[in-house]
């Protein structure tokens, strides 16, 4: 990590205020990466790199500016600060930033960094999991394996005073399959991975999830066409919360909310989902993908209540619109990267867990709709309306999950479909592999999670219902 000079930092951040800003802000990042392509049973590429830059962000009012450099120089920073300083367009004026004791905080890992394993041993997991899913079964076509991992430093430092430091990784392993029998051609994967140490391959191996990639394919080789029309939908725990997080999450978001272009704009209060939900979002959540100890504004991630028993009772916030509301920052300050400014985004986004027991979920419903795994899909932020492929589905039939389909989409709102949940189960899971929100044309990793939900009636796209 660069060592970065209080003197001046100092000088960076009066500059940034010298034309009238309110609010200054220095935002330092150092990543290194690594990624391993495995496929045709050999390795195909390896690549890694390392990305270090700061930028500088001025507040006026509901104005920011805002500039990067990638040149560390003093120079080069208190160029960067004098761009950023042009959204004010006060008088000139003289600051200066005593900083309070600095805090350094890491989250927690399971004892193994990544960063200090060496790429061989990662290697050997891809060779791992190729060679268990070819022996699984004779159909399997195509096997091809990733891994990744990033290693972040941050350091945010600003004009009231905070000069916060932070790191933390974060890694992910990928196994897909195709399988072929006779004209048909299915495809499966799963994933591996988190903010853990490396001995997080003690427990979930790449033979487990090899093992669940071909059953997913095999088991689709077998579904028939999805029925169309309006059916009871019970939706999986776990990544089944990336509904929520699309559907109703975006639209709890400060920005949106403070500008009126949320569904929930002035709703704080008012029932907007069933009384069996409760949807929270928490940064603390332990190896969450979206679990930090500070977020990108240097505000303490926390557990925000969002929707209690149906009733909406806040929003997540980072500082500007915190400020411009009159609260306090949820700790929601996110960016991308140093080269982007922070929004209020979401960490690890789900519905608590209830009462119902998952099987007697399923054995309500007479025909309807097994939802185990979602995919891609499409949302209007605004609305709340979403369209998301069930890339894993089964029909329910007289109380029981039966035969696979294919082709389903989910089709619905995201608040209408939480004032429809009749059933929430008691086995909450918060998916910790795999997750990555868009906004503002930036990504960051997140977490999505839920219990098994039964919603009452939802729109599925597909055929006839068969027979």
């Amino acid at each position: 990590m660069h060592q970065l000079e209080e003197e001046v930092i100092q000088k960076v951040l009066a500059k940034a205020l010298s034309r009238g800003g309110e609010f200054a802000e220095a935002f330092y990042e150092q990543t290194h990466s690594t990624s391993i392509s495995f496929n045709e049973q050999k390795v195909k590429g390896v690549s890694g790199g390392i990305s270090e830059g700061i930028g500088i962000r001025v507040i006026a009012g509901e104005r920011t500016g805002y500039a990067y450099s990638d040149d560390l120089t003093p120079t080069a920073l208190l160029e960067a600060a004098a761009v950023a300083a042009h959204v004010a367009a006060g008088p000139l004026r003289v600051s200066s930033t005593t900083f309070r004791e600095r805090t350094r905080t890491a989250n927690t890992t399971l004892g193994m960094p990544v960063a200090n394993i060496d790429s061989s041993k990662k290697v050997e997991l891809l060779h791992r999991a190729d060679e268990a899913a070819r022996s699984q079964d004779g159909r399997i076509r195509e096997v091809s394996c990733t891994y990744g991992e990033i290693v972040r430093h941050i350091c945010i430092m600003n004009s009231e005073g905070l000069w916060s430091e932070s790191a933390d990784d974060l890694f992910r392993m990928s196994i897909a399959v195709v399988v072929v029998d006779g004209g048909r051609r299915e495809s499966g994967m799963e994933f591996l991975g988190g903010r853990f140490g490396f001995d997080y391959f003690d427990s979930h191996t790449p033979e487990e999830a090899a093992k669940g990639a071909v059953l997913q394919a095999v088991t689709k080789l077998k579904a028939i066409p999805a029925p169309a029309g309006q059916f009871p939908v019970v939706i999986n725990a776990g990544w089944g919360g990336v509904l929520v997080h699309e559907g109703v999450g975006h639209g709890l978001e400060g920005d949106f909310n403070r500008k009126g272009t949320s569904i929930y704009s002035g709703m704080r209060g008012q029932q907007v989902a069933s009384s069996l939900v409760t949807i929270i979002d928490d940064g603390t959540v332990p190896n969450g993908r979206g679990s930090l100890s500070i977020d990108d504004e240097g505000t303490p991630m926390q557990k925000t209540l969002l929707i209690e028993d149906g009733i909406l009772g806040g929003f997540l916030y980072d500082k500007i619109n915190a400020n411009l509301d009159g609260v306090d920052s949820t700790g929601n300050g996110r960016r991308e990267s140093y080269r982007h400014i922070p929004y209020p985004r979401m960490s690890n986004t789900y519905i608590s867990g209830g009462v119902d027991a998952p099987e007697d979920l399923i054995r309500s419903v007479q025909k309807g709709i097994f939802a185990k795994t979602l995919g891609g899909g499409q949302v209007d932020i605004v609305s709340g309306n979403f369209v998301f492929e069930i890339s894993e589905g089964y029909l329910i039939e007289e109380g029981r999950v039966s035969t696979p389909v294919r082709g389903a989409n989910l089709i619905g709102n995201g608040p209408e479909a939480m004032r429809k949940v009749i059933g929430v189960g008691k086995d909450l899971a918060i998916e910790k592999r795999v997750g990555s929100c868009g906004k503002e044309g930036q990504y960051v990793p997140v977490g999505v999670g839920q219990p098994t939900i039964l919603i009452s009636d939802m729109t599925i796209g597909g055929t006839d219902w068969p027979g």
